[in-house]
């Protein structure tokens, strides 16, 4: 499934998604709950508009975008 995330930009680019989208519906980032560092990515856990918890990754030396994990609420 394709996953593509809209992203803030506020100090630096990509600073934090804002919405994104798997497949064909679109989920609003409501709260960004937790982020870390990885050695070669970027890790957000998010609530969104549906209630359920995800964490993405983003690798940004390839701009690369995926979903790790899925929790429903």
């Amino acid at each position: 499934m394709e996953l593509r995330v809209e992203c803030y930009s506020g100090r630096k680019a990509d600073e934090r998604p804002v919405r994104f989208q798997l497949g064909n519906y679109v989920y609003m980032v409501e709260e960004v709950t937790d982020q870390w560092y990885g050695p070669e990515a970027t890790f957000f856990k998010v609530r969104a508009d549906d209630g359920n918890v995800y964490i993405l990754r983003h690798h940004a030396s390839e701009d690369l975008w995926s979903l790790e994990a899925f929790r429903k609420s």
